[in-house]
C-alpha cells in the first residue's frame, strides 16, 4: 500500500481503500464484523472461527477480480482479546498481525488453533507451512495456508513498482529483462 501511494498518489490510494472497504462489507460472512481500518489494513473479529475463515475466503475472488488492485494477504488467529471503546487489543491480535505480515500477496494464512476450530468447512483445506519464527513472538508458531477448492493462493504477477495485481492481458505496459517479463499497471509505473 505504501508503494502504491508513492507511485500513484494519495487520491488513488484513497479510492482503492474506499473500494476495498465496499468489497469487504459486501462479502462479510454472518457472525463477522469489520471493526477497524488503518490504510489498507482491516481488522475483523468474530466469535466463530468458521465465520472469519469464510469471510477471508469470500474476499479473495472479488479482490483479485478488481483490475489494478492490491492482492489480499491475511492472517487469522483465535483467542481472547480486550475490547475497549470499540477498539481491540491483546496478544491474539498481535499474533494475527504477524501472521498477516508473513503472508505473501494472495495468501490467507492461519494458526493451528484456527485449523482445529474450522477444519470442516466445505471446499476449504489447510496446508501446513511449518513452525515460523515471527517478529516479537517468543515461540515459533505453526502456520497453515487456507486452500480453497484446491487452489493455492499467491499473486504471481504484480507491478514491481506499486505492487498491484496485474493481469498480463490487461497490463498497460510490459518490459522484458533477460528471460523475465515485468507487467505494469500504468505508464507512470513503467517509467
Amino acid at each position: 500500500y505504501t508503494a502504491l501511494t508513492e507511485a500513484h498518489g494519495d487520491m488513488s490510494a484513497a479510492k482503492i481503500v474506499k473500494r476495498y472497504v465496499e468489497i469487504v462489507n459486501d462479502n462479510i460472512f454472518p457472525g463477522t464484523k469489520l471493526v477497524e481500518r488503518v490504510g489498507d489494513e482491516i481488522l475483523m473479529v468474530s466469535n466463530v472461527a468458521k465465520s472469519i475463515v469464510r469471510t477471508a475466503v469470500n474476499l479473495r475472488d472479488p479482490l483479485e477480480s478488481e483490475q489494478y488492485f492490491p492482492c489480499i494477504h491475511a492472517g487469522i488467529h483465535v483467542g481472547s482479546v480486550l475490547e475497549k471503546d470499540g477498539h481491540y487489543f491483546g496478544k491474539t491480535l498481535n499474533l494475527a498481525s504477524r501472521v498477516a505480515a508473513y503472508a505473501r500477496g494472495g495468501e490467507i494464512l492461519c494458526t493451528d488453533k484456527i485449523v482445529h476450530m474450522a477444519c470442516d468447512i466445505e471446499d476449504v483445506d489447510y496446508r501446513a507451512l511449518g513452525s515460523i519464527e515471527l517478529k516479537h513472538i517468543p515461540e515459533p508458531v505453526a502456520v497453515f495456508e487456507v486452500i480453497v477448492g484446491g487452489r493455492v493462493g499467491e499473486c504471481t504477477i504484480f507491478d514491481p513498482v506499486c505492487h498491484m495485481h496485474v493481469q498480463p492481458e490487461t497490463a498497460v505496459a510490459q518490459l522484458r529483462v533477460d528471460e523475465r517479463v515485468y507487467y505494469f499497471c500504468s505508464l507512470d509505473c513503467a517509467k
